[in-house]
């Protein structure tokens, strides 16, 4: 353990060309949109200007939305479809005129971002063709009622092959291109700064925060690291080598040019990186070491939660206890592969897990909170409890859904106001609602990547403070 605990950053290391990659992330950035028939069947398309947009508005190359900033199937701008490990992740062309759709503001230890407006494109896909607009918005796109898009087409914001759409009546066809600008929220995430561990001609490595993703998923796209980098470090075009879960802190690592990911990307297939986590976890773990190979199975892509599964992906994790203080362990994590949740679902099936996990040490996984894989719930049962836990702790971000996913606003509600603010939308539902703001604190999750090792590169941060032996609560 001592050389993880050296000083952050990059230990000797003649050249990273030559390094061995890594075989995978403990999970991926943000669980995704509940289901709400948000961007399904609409495909991606680079950036252009259409100029009937309010003026400071963001393009980008997400999908057409629901009112609503979400993200749904498909590759990002930045990486490959979730859920795929090993992949080539090319470079992002975001820049400046990105970077400026709006800017951030610092409140009670958090980073915002003021709202902004923002254009979600697409193509009809197939299965929309003969089909009204209308019709397709109240099938698919229900996380709005259709009064509000009604609203946005008086207000010249629905755009059919770059003309205004009037009426929702109009009958879709083939290779129809579609463009509607929303007033565009993000959820805050800590105002700790992002640390730059290393950088140099071919990677740039950090220590990141908890909360914050890598790249724009969901509802977040300024508030990323990838963004911050980009507006506050004019680091521009990065290509992501690995993820971490919006929640893990730690190590986070990025290829300059594609050339450097290519390679690297070839190293990541023989599985050779040696990657370190340290974890608080409740309870006192056992002393020897400890060995899960339980397969995990993805419960729910939309929500993010996975569970052990005889049907699922294989994968193993080496435990080691560090130290316990009479309530809680310390644990350093050995993942040898790569699943989404690996090191999180392992934990709560042998009993011990994450003190502060929003997700795997909940009461809706039962009075076990899942230990041995107890869960005593159907899958659509547990889903159902966990939303339920986290909407009554008015928490739903931390699942990647907002409330207005769950109860889509009635038909007749009424979409119009009176002209507002700078930052106050007349024809936005979430400039209407006041939203309680997490705690620093609920923004952390006490397990952090603390260590990257190649055959001659070694990426290291400081132990979190939460980890040290003498910690309390």
């Amino acid at each position: 353990m001592s050389r993880s605990l050296s000083p952050p950053g990059r230990l000797p290391s003649p050249r990273l060309g030559a390094a061995r990659g890594l075989s995978g992330r403990e999970g991926s950035d943000g669980a995704g949109p509940l289901g709400k028939g948000v961007a399904l069947g609409w495909h991606l398309l680079p950036s252009r200007a259409s100029g009937v947009a309010p003026p400071g508005r963001g393009e980008g190359v997400e999908p057409f939305g629901a009112g609503l900033a979400r993200h749904c199937g498909g590759p990002s701008p930045l990486a490959a479809a979730r859920g795929v490990t090993g992949s080539l992740n090319s470079g992002v062309s975001f820049g400046a005129a990105h970077f400026a759709e709006t800017t951030y503001y610092f409140e009670g230890g958090l980073r915002k971002v003021r709202p902004y407006y923002f254009d979600f494109r697409t193509y009809c896909k197939g299965r929309w063709v003969g089909r009204s607009l209308a019709h397709v918005f109240s099938t698919e796109f229900r996380a709005q009622p259709l009064a509000c898009y009604r609203a946005a087409a008086r207000a010249g914001r629905l755009r059919l092959n770059e003309q205004p759409v009037r009426d929702l009546d109009t009958v879709l066809k083939n290779n129809d291109f579609l463009r509607n600008t929303v007033h565009r929220h993000e959820p805050p995430v800590t105002a700790q700064p992002i640390q730059i561990l290393v950088e140099d001609d071919e990677v740039v490595v950090v220590d990141k925060p908890s909360s914050l993703p890598v790249h724009p998923c969901g509802r977040f796209r300024h508030n990323t690291v990838i963004f911050i980098l980009g507006k506050e470090h004019n680091l521009k075009e990065l290509h992501t080598i690995h993820r971490l879960d919006r929640m893990t802190s730690g190590v986070l690592m990025f290829a300059k040019t594609a050339e450097v990911s290519k390679r690297i990307d070839e190293q990541v297939r023989q599985r050779q990186l040696e990657k370190e986590y340290v974890c608080r976890v409740v309870g006192e773990f056992p002393e020897n070491e400890v060995v899960c190979e339980e397969p995990i199975l993805v419960v729910s892509y939309k929500v993010g939660v996975c569970r052990v599964d005889p049907k699922g992906k294989s994968c193993k994790t080496i435990f080691q206890r560090l130290s316990y203080n009479g309530k809680t362990s310390v644990v350093k994590c050995l993942p040898h592969t790569g699943r989404t949740h690996q090191i999180r679902v392992h934990l709560q099936y042998l009993g011990y897990p994450i003190v502060n996990d929003p997700i795997y040490n909940m009461k809706a996984w039962g009075p076990e909170r899942g230990k041995g894989g107890k869960i005593d719930k159907t899958d659509e049962e547990l889903l159902k409890a966990l939303v339920e836990e986290h909407r009554s702790k008015q928490s739903l971000d931390v699942l990647g859904i907002s409330e207005e996913d769950l109860n889509p606003t009635a038909e007749n509600k009424e979409c119009v106001g009176e002209k507002g603010s700078e930052e106050k939308d007349p024809l936005c539902m979430e400039c209407k609602i006041t939203r309680r703001d997490p705690s620093p604190k609920e923004l952390v999750m006490y397990l952090h990547a603390l260590r990257y090792k190649g055959a001659e590169f070694e990426y290291c941060s400081k132990m979190p403070e939460w980890a040290m032996e003498d910690w309390e609560e």
